[in-house]
């Protein structure tokens, strides 16, 4: 089995307890450990830095749902050939949507997802701002504004493709695995007794 990093994996239980107790409770919430939050575990202060900033984007409150972040980091992640985040946050997008066959739709090719205009111009806004953000202008904001999102709305979206620029280099670079796990969550609806 391919390692989970290029870099050394800490123990568990060798972190300080504030990153213990964050990865416990996700592991109680999720069932398992995403090997992000191990690999990353590799240096602390930037682990720290990095679930602040992840929180601030996805936790917040505003105009993008769920499900509409998670189709920017998909559809980003798969630009910049991030396999570890194409795949966890994949799994992620099916479970916020309920539609196993979203991710990989937003993955492949945004323009032909079912997803509606609206979240089409929003994931066409993001990948010109992973592919050139240098171009982006008020055309684009323009056309944002004309499918209800709002200033704060279009700094959210270049926000998470920016912020997902680095996550996806930094798991290519260490070569973090995705978990098992990801790649069937979302995609069987569970039963009515499950």
């Amino acid at each position: 089995m391919q390692a989970l990093s290029r870099w050394p994996v800490p123990d568990l239980n060798e972190l300080p307890q504030d990153m213990r107790d964050r990865i416990l409770e996700v592991q109680q919430k999720a069932g398992f450990v995403p090997n992000v939050f191990l690999a990353l575990a590799h240096r602390p202060a930037e682990w720290r830095a990095f679930m602040a900033y992840h929180d601030a984007l996805l936790l917040k409150e505003g105009g993008l749902s769920k499900g509409e972040r998670e189709m920017i980091i998909v559809a980003t992640s798969a630009a910049n050939q991030c396999l570890y985040c194409v795949v966890a946050h994949g799994a992620i997008l099916r479970v916020y949507e309920k539609k196993p066959l979203l991710a990989d739709q937003i993955a492949v090719n945004h323009r032909k997802a079912d997803i509606s205009e609206r979240q089409r111009a929003m994931l066409d806004f993001a990948m010109k701002v992973c592919r050139d953000s240098a171009a982006t202008d008020e055309r684009d904001f323009d056309t944002l504004r004309s499918h209800g999102f709002s200033d704060e709305d279009i700094w959210d979206i270049a926000a998470i493709t920016a912020f997902f620029g680095l996550s996806n280099r930094m798991a290519n670079v260490t070569g973090m695995r995705p978990n098992d796990e990801f790649y069937l969550m979302g995609r069987i609806p569970r039963s009515k007794g499950a």
